[in-house]
C-alpha cells in the first residue's frame, strides 16, 4: 500500500519491483484452475485537481500559502477584531477580488480538465465477452478484457496486441500524443494468437500474461505470454513492439484485438502525466526583494507613529480632554496591550503601501501577453501551418535575460529531411548510379567494386531497417497487395527511408514485408525473398542495428549498419582504412555517415544465436542486459562493405540567427549526438565558428595515444586555463558580456571526455570548475557525441555556476527533453522528430530562425514592460501612503485616515490599475523592426538591469518627493481654511480629497509621459480612468447612502470643485510633480538631437547599459527620448 501511494505521488519513479499476472479474457488458464479476479485499478482517468466538495477549502488553502495573500488576510482579521481607523472592507475587498479572480481562473482550468476526463472515460469501446462484441464505456474496461479497436481510433488502455486484420498480424500506429513522434510505428501480434481474427475464436483462448508492474518509460516493457493448449504451456516473449499504448492512434489497419494489461491511472500515459517543475523568473525574485524593503518601511512607519503617539500623550495638554478624563489606574492597566493594538492599527492604516493587486496585474499581464507571441504572423510557418505556442506564460520576461543558449543540431539547426547523397563500396565512391563512378577519396585510382560486393551492399540497405510499406487497407483474407505495390515507405526514422530510397536509385527496390518475408526487386527486375529471422534493434548505447535474414537459397546473413565509431572495432582491420577516408571526408562535408557490414552464418552458428536471443527475450528480469550481451556477442567478426552519406540541410536563416544571438551578447553552445567532424562542419556552416576562431579540443582523439588519459586531460585543462584565464588581459569588473580578442576561442568536447571531467574522483570538482571557466571564456562551444543525460548535465553545470546566468535550451526531439526541462527557459522546435520537445517546453516555435524574434523583440519588450509595471506599482503606492503617514503628525497620531474608505479600496482596483495593465501589454519603447535589426539593444537590459537597486531607489525617491509635494502643497493651501467666496470652511475630508485627486491625476499622467506607443486602447484607459474617478467621486458624494453609518463624504467633492483656489492648487501641484521629468526629457532630446550618434534610451526607471563598439561599460540611468527620436533612431546602429 505504501509503495502504491509513493507511485501515485512520484509518477516519474521507474524502479518498480515485482510482476503482475493477467488472465486473458478474465477466465482461468485451465479448467482445473479457479479464477479469482485480481485487484487492479479501473480504467478511469483523473487529471482534475478539485471536486465540487473540496474546491473552496482546497483552493483557499493553496492561495493563502502565498505570503502576500496570507499577509493581507492577517490585516483583514486585525481590522475585523481590533478597533482600527479603517473599515475591514478597505483591505477585505481587494483581497476578495484577488482571491476570486484567481479562484475563477483555476476553477475554469480544472473544469476543462474534468470535461476532458469525462469525454475520455465515457467514450465508447468494444469488448469481447462470451464470443460477442459488447459496447461499453471506456472507464468500465478491466485488466484482462479483450478489446477491439478500429482504424483511426485511440487505444483506450495499454494493450498487448493479439491479432490484427493484416495477414502478418502487424499494425501501425502513431504515438504523437505520447512522445510527439508523428511517424508511423509498427507493432506485432503475439505469434500464437495472430490467427485469432474473430470474436468466436477468442472463446477458445486460454492464456496468461506475466509482466512487470506499471512504470512510466514509454519504450520499455518486459513480459511473457503463456498459451495453454491441451494442458501444454507455450511461452512467448513480449516487448515494446507488442504493447499498444493508451493515447496512441491506430492507423492503416482495419481493426485489431488486444488484451488490457494496464488500465486507468496505471497506464504509461497516466504515469507520464506530471506537471513540470515550477520555474521562477528573475523578476519574481526582484519583486520579493522589493516587498521586503517596503515591508520594512511599513514596520518603520507603524513603529514611529506608535512611539510618537505615546510621546505626544505624555504631555497632559495633549491627553484626554477634561470631560473624558481617565484615572491613572485606567491609563496604566493593559498599557502594553494598548501599545500593541495601536501598532496594529497603524499597520492597517499604512498597509496599502504593499500592492496586493500587483500580483493579479502581473498574472494578467503574463497571461494576456502570451497571446501576442501566439498571434505573431512572422512566427507562423506555412509549411506545417502552425505558429508559435506558449506553454508557460510565467517566463515571458525571462526571454529578455538569456545569457546562454544551448541548442541541438539535427532538426534544430538542420531541417532533418534526409537526402541520400552518395555511398562508398570497398573504397569506391558512387554518386548517381552504378554506371557513374568517381575517383576514390583515398589513393588516386579509378575503378569500381565487384558486382557481387555492389549487390551485397545494396541488399544490406534494402534489408537492414524497420521500414514498412504504407498500405491502403489491410484485409483479413487474401494477400495484402500485389508485388508491384508502389505505396510509400513509412518508418520512425527518416534516415532509414533515405537509405532505402538510395538503394532504389541504384536499382534495388524494397517491396515490403509480409509475415516476416521481405521482398526486394533487384536490378534485373527479379524478385528476391528473404525471411527475416531476428531484428537487433538500434539503441543509442551501441549505436548499431542488425537483422538476421535467410535467402531463398538457404543462406543466412547478418547485415549491420551503424556509426563508424561503433563498427570499426568489429570488422576486419584491413578493410577499415579504405572506408575510413571516405567517411571522414563526408563528415567534413557535413554529411551524416553510416557504415555497413555483413557476416555469413552457417546453420550451427545460427542455431546457437537463435537460442541465445530467445532466452534473452523470454527473461522477465534483466532482459535488456541479457539482450545487450547477446547483441554484443553476435555483432562481431563482420566484413565491412562500405558506407553511406546522407545530407541534412541547414535550416533557413539558421546562420543569421546565431550571428544575431552572438551580437546580442549571448553565448551559443551546440549539444549533439553526432560525430565530431559532421558537427564541426555544421558549426562552420551556421557561423557558430568563424574562420578566425581558434579551436581548442578536449576529445578522445587528444587522449587516445596516452596510457593515463585522465592525467593528459588534466594537463590540457590546465594549459587551456592558463591561456584563456590566467594570461588573458583583465576585463573591467562587473561586465559579463564583453567580447575581447582573448575570447576569440571555440571549444570542442565529446561525451567520453566530458564523463572523465564529471567523474566522481577527488579532483573532479576542481577540474570541473577549471573546465567551466574555460567554457565561459569561449565565444562558442561544441559538445558532440552527447547522450541526453549529458546534455542536461552541461546545462545544469552552467546554470548553477557563479552569477547564476539565465540559460535557454532549444531542441526538437525526445532526446532534448532533459535539457529543455533543466534550463531556465525551454524552447521546443516543432520538427520532424515529433512533438515531445514542444510539449515539454515553455515555448514552441516552428523553426530555429523564429528564436531571433522571440528573444530580441518579444523578450526585450516583455522584460521592459513588466519591469516598468513592478516599479510603477511600488511608486504609486508610496505616493498614496506617504501623505497618510505625514497626516498623523498633524492629527495627534490619532490614526485618523486621510482618505475616505471608498478611495482606499478602489485606488489600486479601479482608479490606477487599467492604465498600467494596458501599458504593460502594448508599450513599444523601440519599434519591433529596430529591435530585430539591432541585436546589441538586447544587451542593455541584460543582468536584470531595470530591476536593480539603483532604478528602484530612483522610483522610491520619486514617490517620496511627489508624496511630500502633494501633502505640503495642500497644507499650504489650507493655511487659509476659507477657500470659498462665502467664507465656508473646508474640513479634513476636503483636505484628503484634494490630496487624492492630485495623486490620481499625477500618477496617471506620469504613465502617459512614459508611454511611447499610443493606441486607442491606451487613450481609452488613461483618460477613461481619470474620467471614471471624477464621475465616481461626484456620484459617491452626491447621494446619501442608506448602508453607511456616516455620510462624511456627502457633497464634499462637488463642493471642492466650486473653489477656484482648489482648481489652481491641483493644476500647480500636478505640474510641479511632473516638472522635473518634463525638463529632463526636453534636455535629453535637445542634447541627443545635436549629437551625431543617436543612442536608444529608456525612461528613468531603466538602468540601460551603454554599449560602445560592442563592448559593455558600466550602468547608467537614462531617460526617454522623444517619439520622433525613437522613430528616427532605427536608421543608426
Amino acid at each position: 500500500m505504501f509503495r502504491m501511494v509513493c507511485n501515485r505521488l512520484c509518477p516519474g519513479e521507474e524502479k518498480r519491483v515485482g510482476t503482475r499476472t493477467v488472465y486473458v479474457g478474465r477466465q482461468p488458464a485451465s479448467e482445473t484452475d479457479s479464477y479469482i479476479a485480481p485487484k487492479f485499478c479501473d480504467n478511469r482517468i483523473v487529471s482534475s485537481k478539485y471536486t465540487v466538495w473540496n474546491f473552496i477549502p482546497k483552493n483557499l488553502f493553496e492561495q493563502f500559502r502565498r505570503i502576500a495573500n496570507f499577509y493581507f488576510l492577517i490585516i483583514f482579521l486585525v481590522q475585523a477584531i481590533v478597533d482600527t481607523p479603517t473599515s475591514p472592507v478597505t483591505s477585505g475587498l481587494p483581497l476578495f477580488f484577488v482571491i476570486t479572480v484567481t479562484a475563477i481562473k483555476q476553477g475554469y482550468e480544472d473544469w476543462l480538465r474534468h470535461r476532458a476526463d469525462r469525454e475520455v472515460n465515457k467514450s465508447t469501446v468494444y469488448v469481447i465477452e462470451n464470443s460477442k462484441c459488447v459496447k461499453k464505456e471506456s472507464e468500465k474496461i478491466k485488466v484482462g478484457d479483450i478489446v477491439e479497436v478500429r482504424d483511426d481510433e485511440t487505444f483506450p488502455c495499454d494493450l498487448i496486441l493479439l491479432s490484427s486484420s493484416c495477414d502478418d498480424g502487424a499494425c501501425t500506429a502513431t504515438t504523437a500524443s505520447l512522445d510527439g513522434e508523428s511517424n508511423f510505428k509498427t507493432y506485432y501480434a503475439v505469434r500464437e494468437t495472430a490467427a485469432l481474427c474473430t470474436e468466436e475464436a477468442f472463446d477458445t483462448l486460454s492464456a496468461t500474461i506475466e509482466c512487470e508492474q506499471p512504470q512510466p518509460d514509454l519504450y520499455k516493457f518486459v513480459g511473457v505470454m503463456n498459451t495453454y493448449t491441451n494442458q501444454d504451456m507455450k511461452p512467448s516473449s513480449l516487448g515494446p513492439e507488442n504493447l499498444l499504448l493508451k493515447g496512441a492512434t491506430l492507423k492503416n489497419t482495419k481493426k485489431i484485438y488486444g488484451v488490457a494489461v494496464y488500465t486507468g491511472m496505471e497506464t504509461k500515459m497516466a504515469l507520464n502525466y506530471q506537471g513540470k517543475s515550477q520555474k521562477r523568473s528573475a523578476v519574481e525574485k526582484s519583486i520579493n526583494a522589493f516587498l521586503i524593503v517596503y515591508l520594512c518601511i511599513l514596520l518603520s512607519k507603524a513603529s514611529i507613529c506608535t512611539a510618537l503617539k505615546y510621546l505626544w500623550q505624555n504631555n497632559p495638554a495633549n491627553d484626554e480632554p477634561w470631560y473624558n478624563l481617565k484615572t491613572r489606574k485606567e491609563k496604566e492597566s493593559f498599557k502594553l496591550l494598548k501599545m500593541f493594538t495601536d501598532f496594529l492599527s497603524f499597520m492597517v492604516l499604512f498597509n496599502f503601501i504593499i500592492p496586493v493587486s500587483m500580483y493579479v496585474t502581473v498574472e494578467m499581464q503574463k497571461f494576456l501577453g502570451s497571446f501576442f507571441i501566439a498571434w505573431d504572423k512572422e512566427m507562423y510557418d506555412s509549411e506545417i501551418k502552425e505558429g508559435a505556442l506558449v506553454n508557460t506564460s510565467d517566463l515571458n520576461e525571462e526571454l529578455g535575460q538569456v545569457e546562454y543558449v544551448f541548442t541541438d543540431k539535427t532538426g534544430t539547426l538542420t531541417e532533418n529531411t534526409m537526402e541520400f547523397i552518395e555511398c562508398c563500396i570497398d573504397g569506391y565512391k558512387y554518386n548517381d548510379s552504378m554506371e557513374n563512378m568517381t575517383v576514390t577519396d583515398g589513393p588516386a585510382f579509378f575503378g569500381k567494386a565487384t558486382k557481387d560486393r555492389e549487390e551485397l551492399f545494396l541488399r544490406a540497405l534494402c534489408l537492414c531497417h524497420t521500414v514498412e510499406m504504407k498500405k491502403e487497407e489491410c484485409q483479413t483474407d487474401g494477400p495484402a497487395g500485389s508485388t508491384e505495390n508502389n505505396g510509400s515507405y513509412i518508418s520512425s526514422s527518416p534516415d532509414e527511408i533515405a537509405l532505402v530510397n538510395g538503394a532504389k536509385k541504384y536499382g534495388f527496390t524494397y517491396m515490403g514485408n509480409e509475415n516476416d518475408y521481405m521482398r526486394v526487386k533487384n536490378q534485373r527486375n527479379e524478385m528476391e525473398i528473404f525471411q527475416r529471422l531476428h531484428v537487433l534493434n538500434f539503441d543509442p548505447v551501441r549505436r548499431r542495428m542488425s537483422v538476421l535474414v535467410k535467402s531463398n537459397t538457404g543462406d543466412i546473413f547478418l547485415f549491420c549498419k551503424g556509426a563508424d565509431s561503433s563498427m570499426f572495432d568489429r570488422v576486419a582491420p584491413g578493410e577499415i582504412e579504405r572506408i575510413k577516408v571516405h567517411v571522414e571526408q563526408n563528415a567534413l562535408d557535413g554529411y551524416r555517415t553510416l557504415c555497413v557490414a555483413f557476416k555469413k552464418l552457417n546453420q550451427e552458428e545460427f542455431d546457437k544465436i537463435d537460442k541465445q536471443l530467445n532466452e534473452a527475450k523470454l527473461a522477465l528480469t534483466d532482459r535488456e542486459t541479457k539482450l545487450a550481451k547477446a547483441f554484443d556477442d553476435i555483432e562481431t567478426d563482420m566484413r565491412l562493405l562500405g558506407a553511406t552519406a546522407v545530407e541534412d540541410r541547414l535550416q533557413e536563416q539558421a546562420a543569421e540567427t546565431i550571428e544575431a544571438l552572438h551580437a546580442a551578447g549571448m553565448k551559443v553552445w551546440v549539444l549533439t549526438g553526432d560525430k565530431l567532424e559532421t558537427a564541426k562542419s555544421t558549426c562552420y556552416s551556421c557561423r557558430l565558428f568563424q574562420n578566425n576562431t581558434e579551436l581548442l579540443e578536449l576529445t578522445t582523439r587528444n587522449l587516445e595515444n596516452y596510457d593515463r588519459k585522465e592525467e593528459r586531460l588534466q594537463e590540457l585543462l590546465l594549459e587551456y586555463h592558463r591561456r584563456l584565464v590566467q594570461d588573458a588581459p583583465k576585463i573591467k569588473s562587473g561586465i559579463k558580456r564583453s567580447w575581447s580578442e582573448s575570447q576569440e576561442y571555440g571549444l570542442i568536447i565529446d561525451g567520453s571526455t566530458l564523463s572523465l571531467i564529471l567523474s566522481s574522483n577527488s579532483n573532479a570538482s576542481h577540474f570541473k570548475n577549471i573546465f567551466l571557466e574555460i567554457c565561459q571564456k569561449c565565444t562558442a562551444v561544441l559538445c558532440c557525441r552527447m547522450a541526453p543525460l549529458q546534455k542536461a548535465q552541461i546545462v545544469k553545470m552552467v546554470k548553477n555556476s557563479k552569477g547564476n546566468p539565465i540559460t535557454l535550451s532549444v531542441g526538437d526531439g525526445a532526446n532534448d527533453v532533459s535539457m529543455i526541462l533543466e534550463a531556465h527557459v525551454g524552447i521546443g522546435i516543432k520538427g520532424r522528430e515529433g512533438r515531445q520537445a514542444a510539449r515539454n517546453s515553455d515555448y514552441a516555435v516552428p523553426k530555429f530562425k523564429h528564436l531571433r524574434k522571440l528573444l530580441l523583440v518579444h523578450g526585450h519588450l516583455y522584460y521592459v514592460r513588466i519591469a516598468h509595471l513592478v516599479q510603477y506599482f511600488f511608486y504609486k503606492n508610496l505616493c498614496f501612503i506617504l501623505p497618510q503617514f505625514l497626516y498623523q503628525f498633524f492629527c495627534g497620531f490619532s490614526q485618523q485616515p486621510l482618505y475616505d474608505a471608498a478611495y482606499l479600496t478602489m485606488y489600486n482596483i479601479c482608479f490606477t490599475s487599467m492604465p498600467i495593465l494596458a501599458y504593460s501589454l502594448l508599450e513599444q519603447h523601440i519599434n519591433t523592426e529596430t529591435l530585430n535589426s539591432n541585436p546589441k539593444l538586447y544587451m542593455r537590459i541584460s543582468d536584470n538591469a531595470m530591476l536593480q537597486w539603483l532604478p528602484f531607489l530612483y522610483w522610491t525617491l520619486l514617490g517620496a518627493f511627489q508624496g511630500l509635494l502633494f501633502f505640503f502643497g495642500v497644507y499650504l493651501l489650507f493655511q487659509n481654511p476659507s477657500l470659498d467666496g462665502n467664507g465656508q470652511v473646508f474640513g479634513n475630508w476636503s483636505f484628503g480629497s484634494i490630496v487624492f485627486t492630485t495623486l490620481v491625476f499625477t500618477v496617471t499622467l506620469k504613465l502617459a509621459l512614459d508611454t511611447r506607443y499610443w493606441t486607442w486602447l491606451n487613450h481609452l484607459v488613461i483618460w477613461g480612468s481619470l474620467a471614471f474617478y471624477v464621475i465616481f467621486s461626484i456620484f459617491w458624494g452626491g447621494i446619501i447612502w442608506p448602508f453607511l453609518k456616516q455620510q462624511r463624504m456627502y457633497f464634499v467633492f462637488s463642493h471642492m470643485l466650486t473653489s477656484v483656489s482648489v482648481w489652481l492648487a491641483i493644476i500647480l501641484l500636478i505640474l510641479s510633480s511632473l516638472y522635473p521629468e518634463i525638463v529632463l526629457i526636453i534636455i535629453k532630446n535637445i542634447k541627443s538631437a545635436n549629437s551625431k550618434k543617436l543612442q536608444f534610451q529608456l525612461p528613468v526607471l531603466v538602468s540601460y547599459k551603454n554599449v560602445e563598439n560592442g563592448y559593455l561599460s558600466g550602468f547608467k540611468t537614462l531617460e526617454y527620448k522623444s517619439s520622433t527620436l525613437l522613430l528616427n533612431s532605427k536608421l543608426c546602429e
